[in-house]
């Protein structure tokens, strides 16, 4: 059989995109105002409209309806909710454009106590995938639109704040230095990762939801579980290897800089 592929159309997500859209078009113009230090390019205006693009491909296209009837497309839309539009949402940010939220980021940071730390966001991230992954959980969510919308909302915001913690144009007392960025995302990803495997080489499909709807594509259950735990596996995998890669370089670039920083103290000394 062949899946339908129809847009969703959603009025609650087209209208929170369009809410998010004004919103930094606002920021980024008054950011680039005459006078104002550091304003944010056409580059940055680009990442955010990526990554509002991302939200539309996840929860609009036929990404959210072939997801309730593959479960490999199901997976793809958690890894756009959870990934691929927190880092470019969040790469979109600046500064400057983030500067008259600054202070009232840093209260609500310092209130927040440890759910503020990176372990939570540790947590939350890697507890998120597991617990929406439990057959029974999995399967209310595709039988219940309401708890389907809290299942992405918890996707949407486990994501933003794990990447939050190593994106954040904005200096934080919680800020990971040194190696921990690269603990934080290895000790996440192979969490993760793991997940992923597991679901990928079961002995058979562990959800009826899917078990019990029409197979499209000639896939079988089995096979679409398969496909599914490795899309997760290997996105985790290609993820962690891209920001090593990055923080390594920036784990360099600061190195570099402090030496360059004792040099220049010890000449002026």
């Amino acid at each position: 059989m062949t899946p339908k592929i129809v847009w969703s159309f959603e009025p609650s997500v087209l209208l929170g995109v369009v809410a998010m859209a004004l919103l930094y078009i606002r920021a980024w113009l008054r950011a680039r105002a005459p006078g104002e230090p550091h304003p944010p390019g056409y580059g940055r205006l680009a990442l955010w409209a990526s990554g509002l693009i991302t939200v539309l491909i996840a929860l609009v296209s036929p990404v959210d309806v072939l997801g309730q009837q593959l479960l490999f497309m199901h997976m793809i839309q958690h890894i756009l909710l959870l990934d691929i539009a927190p880092i470019l949402l969040i790469l979109g940010l600046t500064k400057g454009l983030l500067r008259p939220a600054t202070r009232r980021l840093n209260t609500i940071e310092r209130r927040a106590g440890p759910l503020a730390h990176p372990a939570f966001a540790v947590f939350l991230y890697v507890g998120s995938m597991w617990f929406w992954h439990i057959p029974t959980m999995y399967d209310t969510a595709l039988r219940y639109p309401n708890v389907h919308a809290l299942e992405h909302v918890c996707f949407a915001f486990a994501g933003g704040l794990y990447w939050w913690h190593l994106l954040s144009p904005i200096r934080s007392r919680m800020r990971l230095g040194g190696l921990g960025p690269i603990v934080y995302m290895v000790s996440t990803k192979l969490l993760v990762g793991f997940l992923g495997v597991a679901l990928a080489f079961a002995p058979h499909s562990i959800y009826p939801y899917y078990q019990h709807h029409s197979h499209f594509w000639g896939l079988s259950p089995d096979e679409d579980q398969s496909i599914a735990g490795l899309v997760m596996a290997l996105e985790q995998s290609i993820v962690m290897g891209v920001a090593l890669v990055v923080l390594f370089v920036q784990m360099l670039n600061e190195s570099e800089r402090e030496a360059q920083r004792e040099e220049r103290y010890e000449i002026a000394s």
